[in-house]
C-alpha cells in the first residue's frame, strides 16, 4: 500500500496506454477515475507485438494468463529481402539463449484482444471507475489539485493527480509542452488481420511457420505473423510516399502502394491483394522531449514519446511507464514527487528507443548498395545472437520487486 492516504487520480485517454496506467495506479492503491473521449470503449488496428518487455509489464499488472489465452508466441523473427525472397538473418525465439536472457514470452496479438484484456481487469477493479463520452479540453491546477474540463458539459473532475494518455494528438501535451504537430515520416502503411486459412501458396507456408516475417526492401517493407491463437493472419505493408506534402491528404494512396511493391519477389506481391485497404495510416512521430511532469499533470505513452513502429515498441513502452508510474505512485507521498521519479527512470530510455526507430527503420529500407552491405552484415549473425535487441528488451525496472 502507499506510504499515505490513497491519492484520486484521473486518466485521460482508454487506449492500451491509459488503461495500463489505471490498472498500475489502483494496484499501487489509489483511486483512479479515466476518462474516454469515446461514446464506447475499443481499439481500432490489427496485430501488435509484444517484446518480452512488455510481456513483462502485463506480468506485474496481472493481465499476463489473460492475454496469452488470444495470443501466438512465434518461433522466430525472421528477416526476408523483399526483392530476391532471400532469408536475411533471424532470431530463435523458442532457444535457450532466448529463454536464459529473457524470462518473458515473445507474443503476437490483435490489439482489440490486449485492449479487451486491459479494459477487464480496470472494470473488475473496485478502485476504478470508467467514463466514456468525456473529451478533455483542458486542465487546469492550483497548489491542491487539477481539474479536467470536458467539450460535452460544464462539468470538471478534480482529482489530486491527471495522467495524460491521450496518444499522439493528446490535447494536454499541446497545453502544456506547446511542441506543435507531430512529425510526418512521409511513411504510410495498410494494415489489418484476414482469416488465416484465405492464406494461400507461397504464403500458406509462412503462416502456417507461426514466425514474424519482415520483408525488407527499398523505402517499403511487408510485416506478417498470426494473431488470435493462430486464427487471423496480420499483415502490413509500408511505404515511403513521393507525393507527401503537408497541407494534402492525396498521397500514400493505394496506386502509389501497387508502385512501391511491384519490384518486389512474388511471395510478396502475392500477399499485396489481402492487404486490407479500408485505411491507410500515416506514420509519424516527434523528437524526444525531457518536459513529462507539469505539477500534477504527466505524459505517458504516446501522449510523452510517440514513436515509429520499426522496433515494434510503441505499445511495449507505454505498458512499461505504467508499471513504473504505478511504482512511484506506490512509493511516493505527493503525486508531484511520484511523477518526477517515474519520469527520472523513463525519460532517457523511451528518446533512445524513440531515437533508433527512426534507425532502425532507415536500415529497413536501405536500397543498392546499402542493402547489400546490411544483408551481407546481418546474415553473419547466429539466431541465438540478442546482443544488439536485448537492451531494448529487457526493462529498466526488471531487477525492481513487483508491486
Amino acid at each position: 500500500m502507499p506510504t499515505s492516504p490513497a491519492s484520486h487520480v484521473a486518466v485521460v485517454g482508454g487506449g492500451i496506454g491509459g488503461l495500463a496506467a489505471a490498472l498500475a495506479t489502483a494496484r499501487a492503491g489509489h483511486r483512479v477515475t479515466l476518462v474516454e473521449r469515446a461514446a464506447q470503449f475499443g481499439e481500432i488496428g490489427a496485430g501488435l507485438q509484444l517484446a518480452p518487455n512488455a510481456s513483462h509489464a502485463l506480468d506485474e499488472l496481472g493481465v499476463l494468463d489473460a492475454v496469452r489465452q488470444h495470443a501466438v508466441t512465434p518461433p522466430r523473427l525472421v528477416m526476408m529481402d523483399a526483392l530476391t525472397g532471400d532469408q536475411i538473418t533471424s532470431l530463435d525465439l523458442r532457444s535457450d539463449a532466448y529463454t536464459q536472457r529473457f524470462r518473458h514470452p515473445y507474443l503476437v496479438t490483435h490489439r482489440t484482444d490486449l485492449h479487451a484484456a486491459l479494459l477487464a481487469a480496470c472494470t473488475d477493479h473496485p478502485a476504478i471507475t470508467l467514463r466514456t463520452g468525456h473529451t478533455v479540453t483542458s486542465a487546469e491546477q492550483d497548489p491542491s489539485q487539477a481539474r479536467l474540463s470536458f467539450a460535452e458539459s460544464d462539468e470538471t473532475l478534480a482529482a489530486d493527480a491527471v495522467i495524460a494518455a491521450d496518444g499522439l494528438y493528446s490535447r494536454l501535451r499541446q497545453t502544456l509542452v506547446g511542441d506543435g504537430q507531430p512529425v510526418c515520416s512521409r511513411y504510410v502503411a495498410f494494415r489489418g488481420a484476414l482469416p488465416t486459412e484465405r492464406m494461400t501458396g507461397r504464403m500458406s507456408r509462412h503462416a502456417a511457420s507461426e514466425a514474424v516475417m519482415v520483408w525488407a526492401g527499398p523505402r517499403m517493407h511487408l510485416v506478417q505473423y498470426p494473431v488470435r491463437r493462430g486464427e487471423l493472419y496480420n499483415q502490413v505493408a509500408v511505404f515511403e510516399s513521393d507525393r507527401y506534402t503537408p497541407d494534402s491528404d492525396d498521397w500514400g494512396t493505394e496506386a502509389e502502394l501497387e508502385e512501391r511493391f511491384a519490384g518486389a519477389c512474388e511471395t510478396v506481391r502475392d500477399a499485396l491483394p489481402l492487404i486490407s485497404r479500408q485505411r491507410r495510416w500515416p506514420l509519424f512521430d516527434r523528437r524526444p522531449t525531457d518536459n513529462w511532469v507539469h505539477g500534477r499533470i504527466v505524459l505517458l505513452g504516446d501522449a510523452a514519446h510517440p514513436m515509429l513502429q520499426y522496433l515494434a515498441q510503441g505499445a511495449c513502452q507505454a505498458l512499461e511507464d505504467a508499471v513504473a508510474l504505478g511504482r512511484a505512485l506506490h512509493d511516493h507521498p505527493h503525486p508531484g514527487d511520484a511523477f518526477a521519479a517515474y519520469a527520472a527512470v523513463r525519460r532517457e530510455r523511451a528518446a533512445r528507443i524513440q531515437t533508433n526507430a527512426r534507425r532502425f527503420g532507415e536500415i529497413c529500407h536501405l536500397e543498392g548498395m546499402g542493402a547489400t552491405l546490411r544483408n551481407m552484415l546481418l546474415s553473419a549473425r547466429s539466431p541465438e545472437d540478442f546482443d544488439d535487441i536485448s537492451w531494448v528488451w529487457t526493462p529498466a525496472a526488471a531487477a525492481v520487486p513487483a508491486l
